[in-house]
């Protein structure tokens, strides 16, 4: 598939102010977290600021973002429809939430009960979001149980890593947040490591045989392709990325959206709360976004679709 910068941008920086959201939203009402409204506005600007920027971006991508309203109509059977809806009714509990934590320094209670159901729509929109792609069976290396846990596995870690830094840079470090983030940026590794191998060793049921249904009279191979050029089914559905390329940004991820925050996130747990600590935490979050940039650049551009089997593809 063609990797949209809109839509890349959409999934990583919505799911980083997911993941903050969430974290915020269960460690928050449990006093485990400052409580201050300073502390409060950082973290809801920031995670509602990423998440808003990611949604608006999402609507670039789209023919007629004028009409994108219309897509809320369809909840009951289109995922991207239940993600609107669902990022929409986030903002509720988000807001009183953030109201009471950042003018009242109020986290427990009724306010603590709002950041729960904030925590929990937040889940539920980054699930949506992964079941976009997810669902579509033409796309193998989308349609398969490793997508959605990737999502919210990156989204979780990313949101780890914000909240790490937001915390340093207050000078109110947390010793459990820290191994909380290291845990999350292990976790993601591994499942990220597993979808690669996944999509490596595997491929997809249709052939070109099944395709066209002329599989009984043998195998099916492309005589003349359909016409001289490139048409929008050919860019939009069969870009290719080469290996090497493929390779070099799959180092590029490791290093810089794993590697690197779980060193610096290590390094920062060692120097305590102090300016080398939040520095670390900061460049940390900063690494991740820009691997993660490499990582969903290539969840795109290595997706193959079936229709790839009609214009000489042996295999999706």
């Amino acid at each position: 598939m063609h990797p949209a910068f809109s839509i890349i941008f959409f999934t990583t920086a919505a799911g980083a102010g997911y993941g903050l959201l969430i974290l915020m939203g269960l460690f928050g009402p449990l006093g485990l977290l400052p409580s201050s409204g300073g502390f409060g506005f950082a973290g809801f600007a920031l995670g509602l600021g990423l998440v808003t920027l990611g949604l608006a971006a999402s609507t670039l991508h789209l023919s007629h973002p004028e009409r994108a309203w219309r897509a809320f109509s369809q909840w009951r059977s289109s995922w991207l429809s239940r993600e609107g809806v669902a990022s929409v009714i986030t903002y509720v509990p988000a807001a009183v939430f953030a109201v009471g934590w950042v003018f009242f320094s109020a986290t427990g209670g009724l306010m603590g009960v709002a950041g729960w159901l904030m925590a929990a729509m937040a889940v539920v929109t980054v699930y949506c979001t992964a079941m976009i792609y997810a669902s579509l069976k033409p796309i193998h290396q989308w349609h398969n149980g490793w997508v959605p846990l990737n999502y919210l596995a990156l989204a979780l870690m990313s949101g780890a890593l914000l909240l790490n830094a937001i915390t340093h840079l207050f000078g109110a470090g947390r010793p459990w947040l820290g191994l909380l983030t290291l845990a999350a940026t292990a976790v993601a590794w591994a499942l990220k490591e597993g979808y690669w191998r996944f999509i490596a060793t595997t491929r997809a049921a249709s052939t070109p045989e099944t395709a066209t249904g002329l599989g009984h009279l043998g195998r099916v191979r492309l005589l003349e392709a359909p016409h001289t050029e490139a048409n929008y089914l050919l860019k939009e559905m069969g870009y290719q990325v080469g290996r090497k390329h493929a390779a070099r940004l799959r180092t590029i991820a490791r290093i810089a959206g794993f590697g690197l925050p779980l060193l610096l996130t290590a390094a920062a747990m060692q120097a305590g709360t102090g300016a080398a600590g939040a520095a670390a935490t900061v460049a940390a979050a900063l690494g991740a976004a820009l691997g993660l940039i490499a990582e969903r650049w290539l969840f795109f551009a290595e997706a193959k679709h079936t229709v790839n089997l009609y214009y000489g593809a042996q295999s999706v």
